[in-house]
């Protein structure tokens, strides 16, 4: 019995970890699951994931969360923006 052989590859759209044939690679494929289309490519590349990839949309979420979040504690819980003069 000849079988294909495969490499697993996160669906950019939901996540889900589908077996991939390797002659598939820089195809486009769909998502047995939500039905995205996206390329096929080696995740161990440092090309992955591609930049139209909801993966890298959400690396980089991620990434500006953090930075607001190190910020919000920069800044003392009493300071405030205004002049301080009285009226």
């Amino acid at each position: 019995m000849a079988g294909g052989t495969y490499y697993v590859q996160e669906c950019p759209t939901c996540g889900r970890s589908l077996q991939i044939r390797v002659e598939y690679l820089g195809k486009r494929v769909a998502c047995q699951h939500c039905a995205a289309k996206f390329e096929a490519c080696d995740p161990s590349s440092v090309n992955y994931p591609p930049m139209a990839s909801g993966i890298s949309l959400l690396a980089r979420a991620d990434e500006l969360i953090d930075t607001v979040a190190r910020a919000g504690k920069a800044i003392s819980p009493g300071a405030t923006s205004g002049s301080g003069s009285k009226c």
